[in-house]
């Protein structure tokens, strides 16, 4: 029977004429409720804003240190390096395309044992004696987490008499990613938490405050979204608002890094400022107006 109704409203509908200036009313009406409850809400606004901001704050500022940790893992892992040092008697070319079609190698590079030992003997005074050194390889690996898969893959290649790199090192870059990566994704979920409090809270009081209008309007038949959109359209305001705040903090954190990738010669992730900016706004709309939303349904059964 639901089915069938549901059938008979959508035909009904699809032959009812189109009002865009009824629609245009209905809109302004919406906006106006929206801000009417944020005028009933009072000074309370103030300090919703206010612990809004300093949540995206906080949120912006991990989140602009985690692309520029990025960044400086992306430029080391660049860095390093596979050395493979190959057998005697093997051509170093045959070797290198074998270790190129590796899954995950970026490039390889072959290091002549001759021009080696040329640059061992600028270094160190060493006596005329045989070139005792192999043919060696650099492999490039294209992340990071991959030198150990590609080093395991090396290895079974027959021609490969021993592998090395800076494997601290790289465990470093792994384990610092890690946590700035952990650590983001536990402050988003935090953010979101927080901001479903608050504006479950808000959105309470505006509905008890506003309890024998919205019955009257129910009575009257009015639809259950022109109910919620002004309360949604609220609790976004609150995340607006407060993600415009926090841009400002964020980006004296954004310029203090920037100078770090500076000193650091480390290019800085293009549009890395205006992503963060987008990501906060969006983030303060969404979790204003989901957080809303949740509440609606918590305390209005609409």
């Amino acid at each position: 029977m639901s089915s069938s109704r549901q059938k008979i409203k959508k035909q009904v509908k699809q032959h009812i004429p189109k009002d865009w200036l009824c629609d245009l009313r209905i809109a302004y009406r919406i906006t106006m409720e929206a801000f009417n409850d944020i005028k009933r809400t009072g000074i309370m606004n103030l300090v919703i804003i206010t612990t809004m901001a300093a949540i995206l704050t906080i949120f912006g500022a991990l989140f602009r240190t985690t692309i520029s940790m990025s960044q400086f893992a992306h430029e080391l892992g660049n860095v390093l390096e596979i050395s493979v040092y190959l057998k005697s008697d093997t051509q170093p070319s045959l070797v290198a395309d074998k270790i190129v079609k590796l899954q995950h190698v970026s490039k390889v590079k072959i290091i002549p044992k001759e021009v080696s030992w040329k640059s061992l003997r600028k270094e160190i005074d060493l006596p005329n004696i045989t070139n005792p050194l192999p043919d060696t390889l650099h492999v490039k690996v294209d992340k990071p987490a991959n030198i150990s898969a590609v080093l395991n893959q090396i290895k079974t290649v027959s021609e490969v008499e021993d592998t090395g790199y800076a494997e601290d090192l790289a465990k470093k870059i792994q384990l610092v990613t890690h946590v700035v990566n952990t650590a983001t994704a536990f402050v988003t979920i935090i953010v979101a938490i927080l901001t479903i409090m608050i504006i479950n809270n808000t959105i309470q009081l505006v509905i008890q405050s506003r309890k024998e209008e919205i019955e009257i309007m129910r009575l009257m038949g009015v639809s259950n979204w022109y109910i919620k959109i002004p309360l949604v359209m609220q609790g976004a305001f609150y995340g607006f608002a407060g993600a415009v705040i926090a841009i400002f903090p964020v980006n004296f954190i954004q310029n203090a890094l920037q100078t770090l990738h500076k000193f650091a010669l480390v290019p800085s992730p293009p549009f890395a400022e205006l992503f963060v900016v987008v990501t906060l706004l969006l983030v303060g709309i969404s979790f204003g107006a989901g957080g809303s939303f949740v509440s609606i349904k918590k305390h209005l059964q609409v």
